[in-house]
């Protein structure tokens, strides 16, 4: 009686097929119940990326700092970190120290210097660049004082007669943006000489004693800024960020208790303010995407134990005699779904496996770019165990129930009609519902960035729309295609043999071609749903970003370089232009140089053919006034210019413009411009394609006074932009797998009905068909199927897409709104693909008929 369980694996080779179909389902269904937790915590881990790259680099652990704290204080403070720091996990503290602005610090005589003095422990002096002298004990003085005013190494500066240390050493000045190593210690080590900072020079000490004794010497009774921080090395997971954070308050905690016994409680407030608002961002941003993505994947791996439920009704009715012969000899519907299991346990276990390590090995593709927690990962090996569990416990139960109810019972119920009910309910009518709710809620879904919410509140009915807006498109198309294979018997085409032939054949399947329309028009509607959403959002980040700096980067000047003094830094020549603004009068007026001002804004997101045609157009006089480009009309805006200019003669309207957005506004050039008009000009400012440091650094050299700049990696928040992305990545892998669930079903069904399809393709060609016509057939077929849901799911899916990428934009405040990318490439590329595999099926079922021999066919 044991027999058929012990040989059960074997004989499941007697059908590779249900092997097959058994094992890529189980794949499928762990890999998106892997993938969804993987997604959700990758996303947490590239969020903690992402703000630690705009985080300094001391400022992930804890932070203490006071303005104007007692010199005599300090050694307390510093003493209590450095005992409590090794308990929690933290190296050396490192300490930075800088004096108020010290004027009347005398060099080589001179007594009108202004220095602050400073230190910093550890790797202080090699953060800097020594351009001569040692790091013997004694003062750093800036190369920019010291190359100005001759002084050399060996001089001896002096405060009110108070000499200090010697100078050992002259450093190459900091400057603003400093290093990222001296990011927190920009108000004290950097002496931003393009915003006319008073102080001549950051005067550093080699050592904490020589920093002291020039400290006693000056009489120094206060520090400016005091700060104490750590270098740990930046967390790569959420996980390991919220451990941080915890470490650095219970550090806290402890130096203020130290401190609080000794009578100083208040006097060094730690904080660890910046990354703890970090890791809340990157927290909301993973369980946002998890909230997201949580109903897909739950749909998800309930259609994959819905397949393997259909696996294993099918494995019933092939081992029907079978599993009759061993209920009649005893066995009961328990050890009847256990065959069942020792059968296709094995395939579905492997397949499940697989389909784990697939999600988890494959995450850098597929994923946001990002580690998962240790935890996260636990996690989703739990899941995949618990899917595999739950699909071998469904496969027994199937076999189980139907097995009672037949053989013990006695009660042998048709599916037919129940089927044929279930049929028969307008599954779309459900699907368009939910789609309408999640519509509803759609235009809401930004708002919260409005708030000054870093990212928006997740609806998740909301972010559902897309894909039941294409469920209910392939449902509806499903049905139609069933209603005309069923009407298709009046069709008459026996003068084209090889169309009536595909219609037949199409008629005789109607269940398995419903089904694989339904899926393939899923799988091509969702996966150009999410990655035309996906997409959107990131390009939506890189253009908004373009407009609103107006370049790479954008650096306001004064009027010398504006009005041409100073001539535009070499290094800059060829990538930069400079934009005068004017307001006063509602609109905002940019006046721009027409010869170079493509060379350096942000001009590919301008709607226009021919720009620099336009840019000629306004060069030239208008003796009725000032020609000008119109950006953003409205009823509202009037023709007058601020700046004592004529009113404006527009020559074209734009609807968005670099720098003024989709703003009312008007371009002028500066060539239709009088030298007393350009000089009225109160802002100037340099646009260009170099880097914002490039940049900077030439214009430094130029001596042009920056008081502000931007670039377009600092100007705008990406993270909203990208958890919207990385939640929709899901939606497009999603589709991806449906993907390859319609080759495989389509391929399925073309060797289900091989033999068949073998018997009638040899009576044809005996019939007097020729090879070509049979094969075109065949194409006929399969290419009106595959076809038919490309057609359907391209149309929908980039409808649907194009509708939903503006509502997504959580950024709706910033021109231009978020549009739809080219979906040229993604739609030949789904062509291709469909040929291929047209081609494929029908190369397999034509082959089946070229090696089948007609006797043997006509026996069986």
């Amino acid at each position: 009686m044991t027999k058929p369980w012990r040989a059960a694996p074997k004989a499941a080779l007697s059908s590779p097929l249900t092997l097959i179909v058994a094992a890529v389902t189980s794949l499928l269904a762990c890999f998106l119940g892997t993938a969804a937790v993987l997604q959700a915590s990758a996303a947490g881990g590239a969020a903690i990326a992402y703000q630690t790259g705009i985080t300094c680099p001391d400022s992930y652990g804890p932070v203490f700092g006071k303005g104007n704290i007692p010199v005599q204080d300090i050694p307390a403070v510093t003493g209590a970190v450095q005992r409590h720091a090794g308990a929690h996990g933290f190296g050396t503290p490192v300490v930075g120290q800088y004096t108020t602005v010290l004027p009347g610090t005398q060099f080589n005589g001179d007594p009108h210097y202004k220095i602050r003095l400073a230190y910093r422990d550890q790797a202080g002096l090699d953060n800097l660049t020594l351009q001569q002298g040692s790091r013997a004990p004694g003062l750093w003085l800036g190369n920019v004082v010291a190359d100005a005013e001759h002084i050399g190494i060996g001089a001896k500066p002096s405060i009110r007669g108070d000499v200090l240390p010697p100078v050992t050493g002259i450093y190459r000045d900091l400057v603003d943006p400093p290093p990222r190593w001296w990011c927190s210690q920009q108000s004290g080590a950097v002496v931003d000489r393009l915003a006319n900072d008073p102080i001549d020079s950051i005067v550093f000490a080699t050592d904490r004693k020589t920093f002291d004794d020039a400290i006693r010497a000056i009489g120094l009774p206060k520090m400016q800024y005091f700060h104490i921080s750590f270098y740990e090395p930046a967390p790569a997971t959420l996980s390991a960020a919220e451990d941080l954070l915890q470490r650095s308050r219970d550090l806290v905690t402890d130096v203020r208790a130290d401190l609080t016994a000794q009578g100083l409680g208040n006097l060094v407030p730690g904080d660890v303010p910046t990354f703890e608002r970090s890791v809340q961002i990157a927290r909301q941003a993973q369980d946002n995407v998890f909230v997201s993505i949580l109903p897909l994947a739950l749909i998800s791996v309930l259609v994959g134990c819905a397949g393997l439920g259909t696996v294993a009704l099918q494995w019933y009715q092939r081992r029907h005699a079978q599993l009759r012969l061993l209920s009649a000899r005893g066995s009961g519907p328990g050890a009847l779904g256990g065959l069942a299991v020792a059968e296709l346990g094995l395939p579905i276990l492997l397949g499940g496996a697989l389909g784990a390590a697939a999600a988890r090995l494959l995450l850098g593709v597929y994923g946001p770019p990002g580690a998962p927690d240790p935890d996260a990962e636990l996690r989703a090996g739990t899941v995949a165990a618990g899917v595999l569990v739950v699909s071998l416990a469904l496969l027994a139960l199937i076999v189980a129930v139907r097995a009672h109810r037949e053989f013990e019972l006695g009660r042998v119920r048709r599916g037919g009609n129940r089927m044929r009910l279930l049929g028969y309910f307008p599954w779309e009518l459900a699907t368009a519902g939910m789609a309408w709710l999640g519509w509803t809620r759609l235009a809401h879904y930004s708002t919260g960035s409005r708030l000054g919410n870093p990212l928006p509140q997740v609806d998740p009915l909301a972010l559902t729309y897309p894909v039941f807006v294409v469920l209910t498109v392939g449902l509806l198309t499903a049905r139609l295609a069933w209603l005309a294979l069923h009407a298709s018997h009046r069709a008459r085409f026996w003068s084209r043999p090889a169309l009536q032939l595909a219609i037949r054949r199409l008629a005789g399947a109607r269940a398995p071609v419903t089904g694989v329309l339904v899926i393939g028009t899923l799988a091509i509607g969702t996966l150009a749903t999410g990655l035309g959403i996906a997409n959107g959002q990131e390009a939506a980040l890189d253009t908004k970003s373009a407009i609103f700096v107006g370049g790479n980067a954008r650096l306001d000047t004064d009027s010398p370089i504006g009005m041409g003094t100073v001539a535009m830094p070499a290094a800059l020549a060829g990538t930069s232009t400079v934009v005068g603004e004017l307001t006063g009068t509602g609109s905002v007026v940019l006046v721009v140089d027409p010869a170079t001002f493509t060379k350096g804004a942000a001009v590919g997101d301008i709607p226009a053919t021919d720009l620099d045609g336009l840019l000629r157009k306004i060069s030239q006089p208008d003796p009725h006034g000032t020609p000008v480009i119109r950006i953003g009309h409205t009823a509202k805006q009037r023709a007058q210019l601020p700046g004592g200019l004529r009113d404006a003669v527009t020559v074209a309207d734009l609807p968005v413009f670099p720098m003024i957005g989709t703003s009312p506004g008007y371009v002028v050039s500066r060539t239709a411009l009088d030298h007393e008009q350009l000089d009225g000009i109160p802002k100037w400012s340099v646009l260009t394609g170099a880097s914002l440091a490039d940049a900077t650094t030439a214009l430094r050299a130029a001596g042009v006074f920056i008081p502000n700049r931007i670039s377009r990696e600092t100007a705008l928040d990406g993270l909203p932009f990208f958890v919207v992305s990385w939640t929709f990545s899901f939606v497009a892998l999603l589709g991806a797998v449906l993907g390859v669930v319609a080759i495989l079903a389509l391929l399925v069904a073309v060797e289900v009905r091989r033999r068949q399809n073998a018997l009638a393709g040899a009576l044809v060609l005996r019939m007097g068909m020729r090879p070509r016509t049979l094969l075109a057939s065949h194409l006929m077929e399969l290419g009106a199927l595959s076809g038919l849901a490309i057609v359907v799911g391209v149309v929908c899916g980039v409808s649907v897409a194009g509708l939903s990428v503006p509502r997504f934009d959580p950024a709706t405040f910033l021109a231009p709104r978020s549009e739809l990318p080219d979906p040229l490439p993604f739609v030949l590329t789904v062509l291709v693909v469909g040929v291929l595999v047209v081609a494929l099926a029908g190369w397999i079922a034509v082959r089946s008929v070229r090696t089948a021999r007609t006797a043997e066919l006509i026996r069986a």
